[in-house]
């Protein structure tokens, strides 16, 4: 098979495959010349088992960039967004530009990947320890997370941590007024969990006197629009604690400007979402759920914590904190199998409240809320009935018979509203609403705006201060918020400075032709709740986008609902045990890992109420097929599935991946084929024809959604068609999934939409051929990396020919033995040499994994391999007892400006040599100098962060000398 299809140059595959691809053809020609192959042909057909090779995915023709933008441009104007008063926890919002601008189109933020290197994070840390302290205020709970995946996962998150401390029960107590998604999403999981929600019948404090629950969920505001009193909170906290529950509330950020906060009347654990802080609704998605916790609690929460700890000459400095909590760890003992955040987008809403400080969010809050008194004077004014007098922003009203007529009527006039029955129409009052669109909504009552206003806050006035900080009060200006934003961007390594060479993570180019068509105004200001006949240019998109990716999948259906490869897991295992329930096996709930899969797969099993049972690895990386066969026997009469990572984890095409689907599936199993590597795969092999039933898919990763310093992802479910009935659904979207399917993995029916046209145009402009292509350089470049460095450093796995698949481990081990140079210095000194760092340690401890993706040009690769060389013989100084072990450029690196400066300087090696290693100095043009990423911080001490926890904004005084 030729696997560049019988074309000669890239441009024959369409302008845009020149453009995402790095190497031209001549470099191309050179790299395969280094690797001892004739072409990408002989790579492909040589590295990938003939038994995978699969026909070219069926899909129209690659487009220009500017006919793709054109069909989005087009899709987005068939969307109808109105204004957005539909609620149900999405709102009207207003993004400043200069957050717009400087955040979600800049690639400074948008392309940096997750802080694991905290030295070349320490912008979006920083952004996101605003976040936290945000929260902490907001809600009046010390410590809160760095954003969850959305309001219902939020919840659902909530109540496993209140599962963990208290052990007590299966019941968790839900608040009748609750979000309706965000009560299918807590049904889903705790089903799968073994527990039961009991949605209250009356009030929540006569409920806990006949139920024994081990949490407790209020919401307040809830979905009609209610605000509870505070003394009824009070009360329900009081006797939750007396019966040792814990109390979830789930709550609206901008309300607590002006309402009293959880921990006031005694909450211990507060949840919601922050899209109402200048994110755009998105048709859903993505938006940064928060969590905060009572004291005690930190060391339970799951997903990202940001901490303050000290560098190595002292300075603050921030980190993720309490990352032993975390899935690569833990695995199925885990706090959660959440690895993606919502980051991007926790930022935005940090901003939103640095820019318009405590006053001017009270100002925003105050003006919804009197908005919402004024529409409720003039309805009662008009006769109609009120369900509650006190409220935020929302207002249920009832008439009889009319509901449909009014909400066509507003419709008519630019504004979306609620339908709740026949009788009774939601109204939510958001950020954007004008007075023009007040005045609509009451004409379609028949009402006539005015100036009075009627209803309260039932008492809830909010007397405790928040947001403080100098931070939340000083960047009010556009001016001095720009200049915020390039400082904490320029603190950052991202994309837009060099490569990110990091194993399994797949950052590739994030071309501005995808990302610009996220920001038309109707793929940004759809509410996800807007009728049929008002999103059909989404629902062509979302059509499209599932069936092109059940095509290059080689799957039947698509799901792309899980707003994460970790949601994605989760929808691919419970889809598995609903398929054998349905079979009348319920007992299969043992599910097999490879002992290198990722951390998220375990955390996944457990999560789906499934028990891990670890498959051995042999030492050349591969599944051990006796030690398979063995557990395969023995869980024979309860083996639900296989989750198996492909290509594996150790970067290479296992032969043995079509016998290992075999036998699984004699023994009556299901084979979940772990997408994250699917970058070694798109256009070449087909999991659901190779022997997989189901996939998640990294749109994140393969598919060019970016990384946004930690998030957004998102994680489609591919599976094949007897698993189809068991796709998510959704209780406000029937179109979202089958009516036999398992529940909603995600809050919105398809998940983070918003971001969906970036996948849509990265297929678009490739076409079949041009997939293939860019999977076929990913490998290459692989391969060339391999080649160039395995004289310096072992490389661990290799497949048939010492080739590798996408990525290749790199086994420190030995010289760390031989030299005492540990993984964590090479990470650090490559920094030095300006590069973000291979991902540490992982599937091994003690290597280094490099995936250069396809879109790294030649020049870019060979920087990387000189500099792991230029390392590589710095270690051989060291050994020759030039550098100490204890002072030398590896164990002090990374080297930041402020030592640079300093002046003693009373290390063996020169300042230059610690900064500008190896004639880094040198710019392309001889006698200029080139520029230089110069990381902020020295090297972090992150156990001493741990042992001294902070989480929110530390005051300016601990940044001084």
């Amino acid at each position: 098979m030729a696997f560049t299809q019988g074309v000669s140059t890239l441009q024959d595959l369409g302008p845009f495959v020149s453009r995402h691809i790095g190497p031209d053809e001549q470099e191309t020609a050179a790299m395969s010349e280094v690797v001892g192959v004739s072409g990408l042909d002989e790579l492909i057909a040589r590295a990938v088992p003939a038994a995978l090779h699969a026909d070219l995915p069926q899909l129209p023709g690659a487009r220009t960039e500017q006919d793709a933008q054109a069909t989005l441009a087009l899709l987005a104007a068939q969307n109808n967004p109105c204004r957005a008063m539909i609620g149900l926890g999405y709102h009207g919002t207003i993004t400043p530009p200069v957050i717009r601008r400087n955040v979600v189109e800049n690639p400074g933020w948008y392309t940096a990947y997750t802080p694991y290197q905290p030295e070349i994070s320490q912008g979006r840390l920083e952004a996101l320890i605003n976040f936290q302290t945000m929260v902490a205020d907001l809600t009046g709970l010390p410590v809160a997370g760095s954003s969850l995946l959305d309001e219902g996962t939020a919840v659902a998150e909530a109540i496993m941590l209140a599962r963990r401390i208290s052990r007590k029960g299966e019941v968790v107590l839900i608040d009748a007024d609750i979000l309706p998604q965000t009560l299918a999403v807590v049904q889903t999981r705790l089903r799968a969990m073994g527990m039961t929600a009991v949605v209250a019948d009356g009030d929540l404090v006569t409920a806990l006197q006949t139920h024994e629950a081990f949490a407790v969920v209020v919401q307040a505001p809830g979905t009609s629009g209610r605000m509870p009193a505070v003394e009824e909170l009070r009360t329900l906290a009081e006797k939750a604690h007396d019966n040792a529950a814990t109390v979830i509330a789930a709550v609206d950020p901008l309300a607590l400007t002006i309402s009293a906060a959880p921990g006031d009347w005694g909450a211990d654990i507060a949840v919601g979402s922050m899209q109402r802080f200048g994110v755009p609704l998105f048709y859903g998605g993505p938006h940064a759920g928060f969590i905060a916790v009572r004291q005690g609690l930190e060391r339970n929460l799951p997903g990202r914590l940001v901490g303050l700890s000290v560098d190595a000459d002292g300075t603050p400095a921030y980190r993720l904190a309490l990352q032993t909590r975390e899935q690569h760890i833990r695995r199925e003992k885990a706090t959660s199998n959440i690895c993606t955040a919502q980051v991007l987008l926790a930022v935005v809403a940090a901003m939103y409240a640095v820019y318009h400080g405590p006053q001017g969010l009270t100002r925003i809050a105050t003006s919804v809320h009197t908005g919402a008194r004024r529409v409720a004077a003039a309805l009662e004014a008009a006769g109609y009935t009120l369900a509650h007098r006190s409220f935020f922003d929302t207002l249920l009203v009832t008439a009889p018979g009319r509901a449909e007529v009014i909400r066509l009527a507003a419709r008519e006039s630019g504004i979306h509203l609620r339908v709740d029955g026949p009788d009774r129409v939601g109204i939510s009052i958001g950020e954007d609403a004008t007075e023009a669109d007040l005045a609509a909504v009451c004409r379609a009552f028949g009402a006539e705006l005015g100036e009075q206003e009627a209803g309260d806050l039932n008492g809830q006035e909010r007397t405790s201060s928040f947001l403080t900080h100098p931070v939340f009060n000083t960047y009010h200006s556009e001016t001095e918020l720009m200049r915020y934003l390039r400082t904490l961007a320029d603190r950052d390594f991202a994309l837009d400075r060099g490569m990110i060479p990091l194993g399994s993570c797949t950052v590739k180019l994030n071309s501005a032709a995808e990302m610009e068509p996220i920001s038309y105004p109707g793929f940004a200001n759809l509410h996800p709740f807007a009728p049929a006949e008002d999103a059909e240019g989404y629902r062509t998109l979302l059509s499209s986008l599932e069936d092109w990716l059940a095509e290059i999948t080689g799957y039947d259906r698509v799901s792309v609902q899980p707003n994460a490869g970790s949601q994605g897991e989760l929808a691919g295992l419970l889809a598995i045990r609903a398929w054998h329930r349905s079979r009348g096996e319920e007992q299969r709930t043992v599910c097999l890992l490879p002992s290198s899969a990722h951390g998220t797969n375990a955390a996944s099993a457990a999560m789906a109420g499934m028990k891990v049972v670890v498959i051995k690895s042999t030492e050349e990386g591969t599944i051990d097929l006796a030690d398979l066969r063995a557990k395969v026997d023995k869980h024979r009469d309860t083996l639900a599935a296989i989750m198996v990572t492909y290509p594996s984890t150790a970067g290479v095409y296992e032969e043995t991946i079509t016998e290992l689907c075999e036998l699984v599936h004699e023994a009556g199993g299901q084979v979940y084929v772990d997408g994250a590597n699917l970058n070694a795969l798109a256009g070449i092999a087909k999991p659901g024809r190779f022997g997989g039933d189901v996939s998640h898919l990294n749109l994140h990763k393969t598919f060019c959604i970016p990384h946004g310093g930690g998030g957004p992802g998102v994680g489609p479910v591919a599976v094949r068609a007897h698993l189809a009935p068991f796709l998510p659904n959704h209780p406000l979207a029937a179109e979202a999934g089958p009516a036999s399917g398992v529940g909603p993995i995600s809050a919105a029916p398809w998940g983070s939409a918003g971001i969906l046209p970036i996948s849509w145009a990265y297929i678009a402009m490739l076409g079949g051929p041009g997939l293939r292509r860019a999977t076929a350089h990913a490998v290459l470049a692989a391969n060339y990396v391999a080649a160039r460095l395995r004289e310096a450093y072992p490389i661990l796995f290799t497949g048939p020919g010492g080739l590798v698949a996408h990525e290749c481990i790199l086994d420190l081990r030995p010289l760390t033995k031989q030299y005492g140079v540990s993984v964590d210095d090479v990470a650090k000194r490559l920094i030095d040499y300006g590069f973000h760092a291979p991902t540490m340690s992982f599937p091994v401890s003690g290597t280094l994994m490099v995936e250069p993706t396809e879109s790294e040009s030649l020049a870019e690769l060979d920087r990387f391999c000189a500099a792991m060389l230029s390392i590589r013989a710095e270690m051989d100084r060291i050994a020759a007892g030039e550098w100490p072990a204890d002072d030398n450029p590896l164990c002090n690196a990374p080297h930041p400006i402020s030592r640079l400066v300093a002046e003693e300087w009373t290390h063996p090696y020169s300042r230059a040599t610690a900064v500008y290693p190896a004639g880094q100095h040198l710019g392309p043009i001889e006698g200029m100098g080139t520029d230089k990423y110069w990381p902020p911080v020295a090297r972090i001490d992150n156990a001493y962060g741990d042992r001294n926890l902070i989480c929110s904004c530390p005051p300016p005084e601990a940044f001084e000398d």
